[in-house]
C-alpha cells in the first residue's frame, strides 16, 4: 500500500495533465466550450420529459426534475466506463514508451467523466430552482452517494479497461449492457409500474439504489433508506475490489496485447 501512494505521488501530475488534455480535446473548436456541459443534459430532459410528460403520461411530480437526477448520474456512469474501456488500448504508444502506473489511465477517464459530471449539476440546480424544489439538511447524503458512485464506476471503470485488452469484443458488447441498463433502470418512469416479478431484478441493480438515494436526498428532501445506503457501500466496495484486482492481475500482459 504504501509503495501504492508513493508511486501515485509521483505520477499524480499525469492525471492533471490528460484531464487537462481531455478537455481540451473534447471542448476543441467549439463556440460554447465547457458549457455544453451544462446544456447538453438540459437539452435532452426538455425532449425527454416531453415524450414520457404528453406521449406516455407518467404521473411525477416534478417529472423534469426526477429526470435530470437520474439522467445525469447515468450519463456520468455512461460516459466514465465508456471511456475507460478503452484507455488501455487508446493510450498504447505511450505506455510502450514511457514507465507509468498503468491504472492512471482508467482513473483519468473516470475523473473527466466526474468533472464533466459536476459541471452538469449547473444544469440540475436552475431546474431544481425554477421548480422551486425546497434544499433541506438531507443534502449532506450527497457527497456520500457521489463517493460511492465514483468507487463504483471507478472499480467497474477498471475492470473493463483489464478486459478489454484481451477481448476487443467488449467495447461492442458493451454498448448492449448499456442500452439495457437504461432500460432496466428507473430514470425516466416510476419504479411502481414495475410488474412484481420484475422488481427483485430491479432491487438487485446498484445503479437504482445510487439514483434512487441521490433523489431522496436532493428532490424529496427525505433520508435515504439505510439498507439502500448499504446496498450503494457494498456495491462500491465489491466492485472496486474486483476491478482493481483483476487489473492488478493483469497490467503485467498488457503489453504484450496492446
Amino acid at each position: 500500500m504504501k509503495k501504492l501512494i508513493r508511486e501515485f505521488r509521483q505520477h499524480s501530475f499525469l492525471l492533471y495533465y490528460l484531464t487537462a488534455r481531455d478537455f481540451k480535446i473534447k471542448y476543441r473548436r467549439s463556440f460554447l466550450g465547457v458549457a455544453w456541459s451544462v446544456l447538453n443534459p438540459l437539452f435532452m430532459m426538455i425532449v425527454v420529459s416531453v415524450v414520457f410528460s404528453y406521449i406516455f403520461r407518467f404521473n411525477i411530480q416534478h417529472f423534469q426534475v426526477y429526470l435530470i437526477l437520474g439522467q445525469t448520474l447515468f450519463n456520468f456512469l455512461s460516459e466514465s466506463t465508456n471511456s475507460a474501456l478503452s484507455s488501455i488500448t487508446g493510450s498504447a504508444a505511450l505506455i510502450k514508451k514511457v514507465y507509468m502506473p498503468k491504472y492512471i489511465f482508467p482513473l483519468e477517464k473516470v475523473l473527466f467523466a466526474f468533472v464533466n459530471y459536476a459541471i452538469s449539476l449547473v444544469a440540475v440546480g436552475c431546474v431544481m430552482a425554477y421548480y422551486r424544489i425546497p434544499l433541506t439538511w438531507n443534502l449532506v447524503f450527497v457527497p456520500v452517494i457521489l463517493l460511492l458512485f465514483f468507487c463504483f464506476c471507478l472499480g467497474l471503470g477498471l475492470f473493463l479497461a483489464a478486459v478489454t485488452v484481451f477481448f476487443r469484443d467488449v467495447m461492442h458488447l458493451y454498448t448492449v449492457v448499456l442500452t439495457a441498463w437504461t432500460y432496466l433502470t428507473p430514470i425516466f418512469y416510476p419504479a411502481d409500474i414495475l410488474s412484481a416479478r420484475l422488481k427483485p431484478v430491479i432491487l438487485c441493480n446498484p445503479l437504482y439504489h445510487f439514483i434512487n438515494n441521490f433523489r431522496c436526498a436532493v428532490l424529496w428532501g427525505s433520508t435515504p433508506n439505510g439498507l439502500s445506503m448499504l446496498a450503494c457501500f457494498v456495491s462500491a466496495a465489491g466492485m472496486l475490489a474486483i476491478g482493481a484486482w483483476v487489473f492488478h492481475r493483469k497490467q503485467d500482459r498488457f503489453i504484450l496485447f496492446i
